[in-house]
């Protein structure tokens, strides 16, 4: 896959700036209403790429495409994608680890789950090769310490996940880069399904923008997970 990303020279060292301190859930929680992707039991601020502008960065093209930071073309969007992977792969290794499960369903399904993620950093990282923007630093709070708090944040992301990816679907410029991200868009919508499943026996939640799905731009999606702060360097 790595042959197909255009190798340029980006600069990542603007990507991700140091964030405010945490803000409380409730802080958290009004940025992503204001955004509509809140799940429909979301408590504590399920988010991601908080804090990623660089001043202005977050005024959008027409395409919806992410920061210049991020890098050029294809390489742009992988990179965006990476640090979304990054947050949502340490955050479900950080609850596997810290939670303790009282539901053998949802503890498996967060296993499971945390190594898709990780399996997903380890993928974007290989195909951007040294063009592959850094790790932040990140700071949950109680969601990955708390077992209701987390299956909330855990819809959210994913729910932000698949919009996020929907979202630059029609950016890329080479059909092998598509075909890698539309493999990874289709296992984020299977969490989303799953986890929103869990936490609505109804089932409504499995498909929250019913029987067609939306794309979210790169503008919305960081606009509303700016204040969360849960990348904190």
């Amino acid at each position: 896959m790595s042959t197909h990303l255009d190798i340029t020279d980006i600069d990542v060292d603007g990507a991700v700036r140091e964030a405010a301190e945490a803000v409380s859930g409730d802080t958290r929680l009004a940025f992503l209403r204001k955004a509509g992707i809140t799940g429909v039991t979301a408590l504590s601020g399920g988010a991601l790429l908080g804090a990623m502008l660089p001043g202005s960065a977050v005024a959008a093209t027409g395409s919806g495409r992410p920061p210049a930071s991020f890098g050029p073309g294809d390489v742009g969007i992988f990179n965006y994608a990476l640090t979304l992977e990054y947050l949502e792969a340490n955050f479900y290794a950080q609850a596997v680890a810290n939670i303790k499960f009282t539901d053998a369903h949802l503890a498996a399904l967060a296993k499971v789950i945390a190594g898709h993620e990780a399996d997903h950093v380890v993928y974007l990282k290989k195909a951007l090769g040294s063009k592959a923007v850094a790790k932040p630093k990140f700071d949950f709070g109680d969601a990955v310490t708390n077992q209701a708090k987390f299956t909330a944040t855990s819809q959210v992301l994913e729910n932000t996940g698949v919009g996020a990816y929907f979202g630059q679907a029609f950016n890329f410029a080479k059909a092998a880069d598509l075909k890698a991200a539309v493999s990874v868009l289709t296992i984020e919508a299977r969490h989303a399904g799953a986890i929103g499943y869990y936490n609505d026996p109804t089932a409504k939640a499995i498909s929250p923008n019913g029987a067609f799905d939306k794309p979210l731009t790169a503008a919305t999606v960081l606009t509303a997970v700016k204040g969360t702060k849960f990348i904190v360097s």
